[in-house]
């Protein structure tokens, strides 16, 4: 019976449109009065402290507000102007000049909304302006802009280091790899589509003009991730390293954003926040009873009582975060699903910083497909076209992407090549 009014109570939540992190935290409480032996309400509040009493969590506001003062600021432009200057000779170079741009913004912002939005409120009007085919110059921007979250520094790796106890840093550096490999399938994608594009030669000049005003830009990258691998400062450390050095240049240096704009910036990261923070401590709540209760060890023996073939279970994992990344947000899956998981593709033989890597490839796709893929709305309001259009749109780059999670499954060096390289 307790479990019949536990599903009813999640599913009349759900219905009613009830924030997640409320559905959550009522699913958690009715669990530890309920289902967990020996557990009471104030368990709940103990596993709440635990959870957020980690030091990690501080990167995770530094590194969003750094990537909105960028935004806000000039940094992204510049990094834009460089790599447009630097791909003009190439068909379809400024397509690829947006692909990178991307890129190089993902490795010091460590979002994929901001990623897209920096880079994509600049490239999206410029490629329909240089005549690049609409459908094309939407799904590109979506896509690229989830190389936010695979190549360092990335939110999700953070918390799923956080829920897995698994090194933030061995993390980053598994997803230098993938993450080179989607920008360079998407890339390739766009110099074939469109291959028939005239060309202009390199201009020396607007080369070394933008190299030198975007030299600071740059430079970022270089300094948060050279930092991080070679020991020199933790990844909380790097985040604080990214927020004040992007305030330096864009405050003192570039002088194209004001104090009061860093304050808008700071609020409507709060903003954020206010979600984020709630819904890592129930988590981890749950995470804690569902460890204590031995479901994630049930699990895994039902994964091999039904499935017996190792990769036939490898499959089912993926499948089944592929279709969890179209219902749930990448935070959220990976607060509830990570540890759950980890144990079955353990016992399978999976490294966990692969299966990282692996999980959050497979969520990144969630991104792109609906009901709750986040930037198919979030560019509906930014680029003003419809869903349905931006839906089609980036069906070739979930293609693409798909491409890229098989390759790293299958070949898992993509993924622990540098990382064994750097022990």
């Amino acid at each position: 019976m307790s479990v019949v009014i536990f599903v009813a109570m999640v599913a009349a939540l759900l219905l009613l449109r009830v924030n997640v992190v409320l559905v959550l935290a009522a699913a958690t409480a009715y669990i530890h009065l309920y289902f967990a032996s020996g557990s009471a309400l104030e368990f709940l509040a103990q596993d709440i402290w635990f959870a957020i009493d980690r030091e990690v969590l501080l990167s995770i506001p530094m590194f969003i507000i750094a990537g909105a003062v960028m935004t806000r600021g000039t940094i992204a432009a510049r990094l834009i102007r460089v790599m447009s200057a630097l791909t003009a000779p190439v068909p379809g170079g400024l397509a690829i000049a947006a692909v990178l741009s991307c890129a190089v913004f993902a490795a010091i912002s460590g979002s994929s909304i901001v990623t897209m939005l920096a880079v994509g409120s600049i490239m999206y009007p410029a490629l329909i302006q240089e005549g690049y085919d609409r459908n094309f110059s939407l799904g590109l921007m979506c896509s690229a802009g989830t190389l936010g979250i695979i190549i360092p520094p990335s939110i999700p790796m953070i918390l799923y280091g956080i829920m897995t106890e698994t090194s933030i840093t061995d993390l980053f550096v598994a997803g230098i790899l993938p993450g080179l490999l989607l920008a360079a399938l998407f890339c390739a994608y766009g110099l074939w589509v469109n291959r028939g594009r005239a060309v202009r030669p390199w201009d020396l000049r607007e080369i070394a003009t933008a190299i030198r005003d975007g030299v600071w830009a740059l430079l970022m990258p270089v300094i948060l991730l050279g930092g991080i691998y070679s020991g020199y400062y933790t990844p909380t450390e790097a985040a604080a390293v990214s927020l004040v050095y992007a305030l330096v240049i864009e405050l003192l240096v570039h002088r194209e954003m004001r104090p009061r704009d860093y304050v808008v910036v700071v609020y409507d990261t709060t903003r954020l926040l206010g979600t984020l923070l709630p819904l890592l401590a129930i988590a981890g709540s749950l995470n804690t009873v569902l460890d204590y209760e031995g479901v994630p060890r049930e699990a895994a023996r039902f994964l091999a009582a039904t499935l017996h073939d190792p990769w036939l279970q490898v499959v089912g994992i993926n499948l089944l975060l592929l279709a969890i990344g179209c219902f749930m947000d990448i935070g959220s899956a990976i607060l509830i699903l990570a540890p759950l998981l980890l144990p079955t593709v353990q016992q399978i033989g999976l490294d966990p910083v692969h299966f990282g890597v692996v999980m959050i490839m497979n969520l990144e796709i969630g991104y792109l497909t609906p009901p709750v893929g986040i930037n198919l709305f979030i560019a509906m309001v930014a680029f003003k076209e419809s869903f349905g259009r931006i839906v089609v749109s980036v069906l070739p780059f979930i293609a693409l992407m798909l491409v890229a999670l098989v390759l790293v499954i299958l070949i898992p060096d993509l993924a622990l090549f540098l990382v064994q390289a750097g022990r």
